[in-house]
């Protein structure tokens, strides 16, 4: 199986896909990742079933440095209900069996600032430019910057914003991955907080491509979506 290896400062670091041996550490770098957070609605813990399943499916990347796990990243192919995101961003129901999500990113809080998320985000993206899916799929919380920049620099754009999970509002974010999306020339700048203005875009077939800041405000920049799906 492939690896792929880098530095931290002065340590060296190698990603490999995780094998089912490495689900203890796993929850244990889980448990220490959400006990450092401020706002615990940014992050959806996922169970030891599903950590086994995604294990199971080679769909885990983890970061180790001498030999300890100190990050990783998984995906998941999820359940076909009427919960799968793959409605909220227009699929039907024959495309979803090749639907893959993104699913959680942890980075042990002692080796964050090296930008690993973004690491693990292109080496997951490799892994799937190989695989049989056709579409990527991920939910970010409003104003949880560091991983909605994380989406938007694998090419990911915004396709929904609604109640997910439950009560909680997302931004449905989707890549396809067997072509490349041509930008539009009319694009909107719309505040962050503004959640009924962004789902009247969308809901019109406009899709959010980057976010910026402007004097202390958050923006989504959203373009027509022409013919990506």
């Amino acid at each position: 199986m492939k690896e792929w290896s880098g530095m931290l400062g002065d340590k060296d670091y190698v990603v490999r896909v995780l094998k089912k041996d490495k689900v203890e550490e796993i929850l244990r770098l889980q448990n220490i990742v959400l006990g450092t957070l401020i706002n615990d609605d940014f992050l959806s813990p996922l169970t030891r079933e599903e950590y086994e399943d995604a294990i199971s499916k080679n769909l885990m990347v983890g970061v180790f440095v001498e030999g300890e796990l100190i990050a990783f990243r998984a995906l998941a192919i999820p359940e076909i209900d009427e919960h799968h995101l793959g409605y909220d961003i227009g699929l039907e129901t024959e495309q979803l069996e090749k639907v893959v999500y993104q699913e959680i990113t942890n980075v042990h809080p002692d080796y964050r600032g090296f930008g690993l998320q973004k690491k693990l985000g292109t080496i997951v993206m490799e892994i799937l430019d190989a695989s049989p899916y056709t579409h990527v799929c991920a939910t970010v919380a409003p104003f949880n910057i560091a991983s909605l920049k994380d989406k938007l620099s694998q090419g990911m754009v915004i396709g929904a914003l609604k109640k997910k999970y439950g009560d909680m509002i997302r931004y449905v974010f989707y890549k396809k991955l067997d072509e490349e999306r041509e930008a539009s020339s009319e694009v909107l700048d719309i505040n962050m907080a503004d959640t009924e203005k962004q789902q009247q875009l969308l809901a019109e077939g406009w899709i959010g491509t980057s976010i910026m800041q402007k004097e202390d405000e958050w923006y989504v920049t959203y373009e027509e979506k022409g013919l990506y799906v």
